[in-house]
């Protein structure tokens, strides 16, 4: 016991650990999600946080020394989110002929994510510090931490309310678009990454190839909405 306990010390003070224990996660949750054939509430990146969250509780692990280890995966966002131009130029036609509904949905979503972030922030009596960190939640991760050291909110609280987003949007959203009939892949898509970013933007691809080239056109026109959008609602909803 006492040689495993030298090697865990060991073990957590090197980088790597955490950037290590991070991929094996989610390796194993995507393998839990094919195995359920990518059943909607079998959501790999959900899988992935409950199973590094463990890890951390049982080894007593703060945040900040996670983080430092698999922050690398946090610096992946940004070319993730830049790769998705490639699907983009794939369906350049179909993008083109609809880009006046997108435009229109776009600033409606958008503004229909803050403006109803920062209404049930208010009306369940969250504090200010709270709210401002919900109200980005609907944008990439890489974006609304921004937008939360803007506005003087926590990056770290958003970022958990960002991920909490995606993975509600990634879950639902098959199933009610299957409700409402819409069997419109371009709409589906461009619906769930505005609504839930790139977790929802994933869970588009896995469903039509379509629908994820619309998802990632609504999640990177939305974090940039997003973060022009934020300062004036808050100006106008909190003085």
């Amino acid at each position: 016991m006492s040689n495993f306990v030298q090697l865990w010390v060991y073990l957590s003070g090197q980088p790597l650990l955490w950037l290590t224990a991070t991929l094996v996660a989610y390796v194993a949750a995507d393998a839990i999600a094919g195995a359920s054939k990518r059943h909607p509430l079998v959501n790999p990146v959900l899988i992935a946080v409950i199973l590094v969250s463990s890890v951390l509780l049982l080894t007593g692990t703060e945040y900040p020394t996670y983080f430092a280890g698999a922050q690398f995966v946090h610096f992946l966002l940004g070319p993730a989110t830049v790769a998705l131009a490639v699907p983009l130029v794939r369906h350049l036609p179909q993008v083109r002929r609809t880009l006046v509904p997108m435009l229109v949905a776009l600033v409606v979503g958008s503004l229909a994510a803050i403006v109803s972030a920062v209404l049930l922030a208010q009306a369940f009596g969250l504090d200010r510090a709270s709210t401002l960190a919900l109200a980005p939640k609907s944008s990439t991760a890489a974006i609304a931490m921004g937008i939360a050291e803007q506005t003087g909110a926590d990056p770290a609280l958003t970022a958990v309310l960002v991920i909490l987003t995606g993975i509600s949007g990634a879950i639902i959203v098959t199933p009610l678009m299957n409700a409402l009939r819409l069997k419109n892949y371009a709409a589906r898509g461009f619906a769930a990454g505005l609504a839930s970013h790139g977790i929802g933007t994933a869970r588009a691809f896995q469903v039509s190839p379509l629908a994820g080239t619309f998802a990632g056109i609504a999640l990177g026109l939305n974090g940039l909405l997003t973060a022009l959008l934020v300062p004036l609602v808050i100006k106008w909803l909190l003085g």
